[in-house]
């Protein structure tokens, strides 16, 4: 063997032993590789979603993964590794409302009623302590106590009502008259049956006595009253008296409370006759208006003063026997008065 043929199978068990030590290098590297990504790669019992695709499954089938179907409830949260979350916390799963049961018992449970309970909240009531109003009221009302300075003298004038009674069944007095220069140019008594029809309004039926002007003279009453919307006081009576004779009357006044105590009442009143009756100077039709306004102060609900002024005028007939008489047909006056109730 030449010198050539050495030289040329010394290179070649060189290029033999420089690949087998490269293919042992190899495989020992990919070795190590293979042992940390199975050493990196989380076990079964660590992500433990039964039945569930992860996200790498999902990755190789393809598919996504739809959560809305996933059934949490079965998911084993305690083999979970939080260590990779940002809040180191840990997470109460409870709270989150997986695996709880529907008919958990409330924190702080009700305690059922007992009867001493019920004891407490429905007393026994004694009927002999309570107090009851009485089956029958009474009231009195002077709404005019007045007096003016007349031609002849001083003038007074009263107007006023009284009931005893129920709140359906009642007896009613009412009165009112004039005197002026210490005579009594006109005055009436009138007591009334009422009965109550409406939480507002009663029916009345009774006798009126007039006293003056002339002889004295009864008549059968038929009347209304009570209190219409926005609180006008309202009060309409038909009389009828011996010989045929008719007449009505017709009352509306107002409160207006200006302050609690400063009251403003306007008054208008309205006499009607369907008969000649020259002894008593009452002609047919309208005998008379009387308007008033009258300005009271309220010391108290019982006892107010007021003063206020008060025009009278006459029609027809009436005034007729007005002038006949000396008296002016229409009037106006001031007045000062005081009313009370009782």
């Amino acid at each position: 063997m030449n010198i050539h043929h050495r030289i040329s199978l010394t290179v070649l068990a060189v290029a033999l032993a420089l690949a087998s030590n490269g293919n042992a290098h190899a495989q020992h590297d990919h070795s190590q590789h293979a042992a940390q990504s199975e050493a990196a790669r989380p076990t079964t019992g660590a992500q433990s979603h039964a039945g569930h695709e992860t996200k790498a499954d999902a990755d190789r089938t393809g598919q996504a993964v739809d959560h809305s179907t996933m059934d949490h409830s079965q998911m084993d949260h305690s083999q979970m590794d939080h260590s990779r979350h940002s809040d180191p916390s840990p997470v109460d799963h409870a709270a989150m409302g997986h695996g709880t049961p529907a008919t958990q018992a409330p924190i702080e449970p009700i305690p059922a009623v007992t009867d001493a309970d019920r004891a407490a909240a429905f007393p026994a009531l004694d009927h002999h302590a309570m107090e009851h109003a009485p089956a029958i009221n009474r009231f009195v009302l002077f709404n005019r106590l007045e007096a003016w300075d007349a031609d002849h003298g001083t003038g007074q004038a009263w107007e006023g009502s009284a009931w005893i009674g129920s709140d359906l069944n009642r007896l009613w007095l009412r009165s009112e008259g004039e005197r002026e220069g210490g005579r009594t140019e006109a005055s009436d008594l009138e007591a009334m049956y009422g009965r109550s029809v409406s939480p507002w309004w009663d029916l009345l039926v009774g006798v009126k006595q007039d006293f003056r002007p002339a002889d004295s003279q009864t008549w059968a009453a038929f009347g209304v009253q009570g209190m219409a919307p926005y609180k006008f006081e309202l009060s309409a009576t038909a009389y009828v008296g011996s010989g045929g004779r008719t007449a009505a009357t017709l009352e509306a006044e107002y409160d207006l409370l200006l302050t609690n105590r400063l009251i403003l009442q306007p008054l208008i009143e309205a006499d009607l006759s369907f008969k000649d009756d020259p002894q008593h100077g009452v002609g047919t039709g309208l005998n008379k208006i009387e308007a008033g306004l009258r300005l009271r102060y309220e010391f108290t609900r019982r006892f107010a003063p007021y003063i206020g002024v008060v025009h009278e005028r006459a029609f027809g007939n009436t005034a007729d026997y007005r002038r006949e008489e000396g008296e002016p047909a229409r009037d106006t006056r001031v007045v000062v008065g005081v009313r009370l109730w009782f």
